[in-house]
């Protein structure tokens, strides 16, 4: 045995490396036989598929210019990381940005920018921007909702997010006065550390859920009876990454905890349908609305990638005809988000933000119902100059997903459908989840808030605005194609979004359902 120990030791380590290759080669050739280029190449082959496993991360870091790449590049990143951490986000000498470029946007500013007076709320809090509408008021809902924030955290899932990345994001929102979006997954303790919270609910109704997988009216008041946390509740019709597309939770991924929170069973599959059976039709979607509303006194409103606009102006009709209807419209892009999706569904059903929202819009507009309406926009809206374009065609608050996850450390990895995220973000993983540090990530959620509103409201002054809701489709020039090169958003969508009553900020201050705060205002 020690002959044998001692040959070993002998040795060199140039020879037990060709033991392993050897060894590599012997499995490739002769037992394994579902990968043909290491079957054929057992040594190459490896080395290949090693070099495509880390194609993206270098691509990323060390290929792609600054402005190139997709979803979100390295300026834009970079403009979120250095927001977050309270870090200089200029950048000097000039755009790199090709200002000629198709859909370039331009903000036109004014001569001579709107002033900030002395005791103006602006001139204590730079960041004090809040929805110009109320959610509810036009509705005559017991609960109407000022959201206090016009960023506010988009719908993502626990489940779908790990448990500190949404316990951060929460407490972010609490921060900066800000609303978080539940996700379809349902009310977990993450989504109640102190921020406002819109409750969302989708086709597997999880948290409102009957044991059959039905809509339970009961199970909804009581949910937000005991969470006055719970500011409007959102239907989700479909959303970007995949309108109209179904799910499946494998029953492996349900523990105990996402059990209590959906309303499932442990270790059983559970199934999302691509279509809602709470309601077949748009009229049974409209006594939805009206039903939820009236038995929990909040705003009622739905979400949903636009594509066909037949069954929206069917619902305009009722809206004008009834006088009821939801009270925010939450309109999100085809670009697809956080939601893991087929490519065929990520890169070609439904519309762009852009092109839907303004084909929506001008549904509404049509039947002068804009003003009842509080418009939400979920699409990549998260940087100013865009924030501004949205306001400019008619929205009155942005959702922000992605922007806020990179805030809180995601690095745009692009594993989120693999339980694998490096940054813990998207992952169930609890060693990854770790590195999270939920006290300081809630910090730089909320400073990333607190810097966008800030240069939002710059832009809007530099406008010569008070608040952005002033904006109007002239204010902004977009770069159309190169025999008409620059056109106002008026001209290049075809209508003027409706001008939004507003007084001043002071009005909106003062207002008694303004959110960032839990209370029990009603209106009886």
């Amino acid at each position: 045995m020690s002959q044998i120990l001692d040959t070993l030791q002998a040795i060199p380590w140039w020879g037990w490396l060709l033991i392993i290759l050897v060894l590599v080669s012997i499995r490739d050739i002769f037992f394994q036989r579902s990968h043909t280029i290491s079957h054929n190449f057992p040594i190459v082959g490896h080395l290949r598929y090693w070099l495509e496993s880390i194609g993206p991360e270098m691509r990323q870091y060390f290929v792609a210019n600054n402005r190139e790449e997709l979803p979100f590049n390295r300026i834009e990143r970079g403009w979120i990381y250095a927001s977050a951490k309270k870090e200089n986000n200029y950048e000097g000498f000039g755009t790199d940005r090709d200002i000629y470029a198709h859909q370039h946007i331009f903000v036109k500013n004014q001569m001579m920018a709107y002033k900030v007076p002395e005791g103006h709320i602006n001139a204590i809090d730079k960041t004090f921007v809040p929805c110009a509408k109320v959610m509810g008021a036009y509705n005559n809902r017991r609960k109407p909702f000022r959201p206090k924030s016009i960023i506010n955290v988009s719908a993502m899932s626990f489940g779908s997010l790990s448990a500190a990345a949404i316990e951060a994001m929460n407490k972010g929102v609490a921060k900066s006065g800000a609303y978080h979006n539940t996700g379809e997954g349902g009310l977990s303790s993450y989504h109640k550390q102190g921020g406002d919270v819109i409750f969302h609910f989708g086709t597997g109704y999880f948290g409102v859920r009957t044991p059959d997988g039905n809509f339970s009216m009961e199970k909804m008041k009581k949910l937000v009876e005991e969470n006055p946390s719970i500011k409007a509740i959102e239907i989700k019709l479909s959303q970007g990454a995949k309108p109209g597309k179904g799910g499946v939770l494998p029953g492996a991924k349900i523990t105990q905890e996402l059990a209590d929170i959906r309303g499932v069973e442990v270790g059983k599959d559970v199934l999302s349908p691509a279509t809602h059976k709470a309601f077949n039709n748009v009229t049974e979607l409209l006594q939805l609305i009206e039903d939820i509303a009236e038995e929990t006194g909040l705003p009622v409103g739905v979400k949903g990638a636009i594509g066909k606009l037949d069954q929206w102006e069917e619902l305009a009709d009722l809206m004008e005809k009834t006088g009821k209807g939801p009270d925010f419209i939450t309109v999100d892009g085809g670009e697809g988000g956080t939601g893991a999706a087929p490519p065929s569904f990520a890169d070609h059903v439904s519309l762009p933000w852009v092109y839907g929202f303004s084909s929506l819009y001008k549904v509404f507009l049509k039947r002068k119902l804009t003003d009842r309406i509080v418009f939400i926009g979920s699409g990549k809206l998260g940087f100013p100059a865009k924030a501004a374009m949205a306001f400019a065609m008619g929205v009155d608050c942005i959702n922000v997903a992605r922007e806020a996850m990179m805030s809180i450390g995601c690095i745009q990895a692009q594993v989120c459908h693999t339980n694998r995220c490096p940054a813990g973000v998207a992952t169930q993983n609890k060693w990854l989840q770790k590195g999270i540090d939920i006290p300081l990530k809630s910090d730089r959620l909320a400073q990333y808030f607190m810097t966008f509103r800030k240069e939002f409201l710059e832009i809007t002054h530099a406008s010569g605005y008070e608040h952005p809701c002033q904006y109007t489709m002239d204010d902004i020039q977009l770069n159309v194609d190169d025999n008409d090169l620059s056109r106002s958003l008026a001209s290049a969508y075809g209508y003027n979004k409706t001008k939004v009553p507003f007084e001043n900020m002071q009005k909106l201050y003062d207002c008694i359902y303004l959110g960032g705060k839990h209370c029990e205002n009603t209106k009886e």
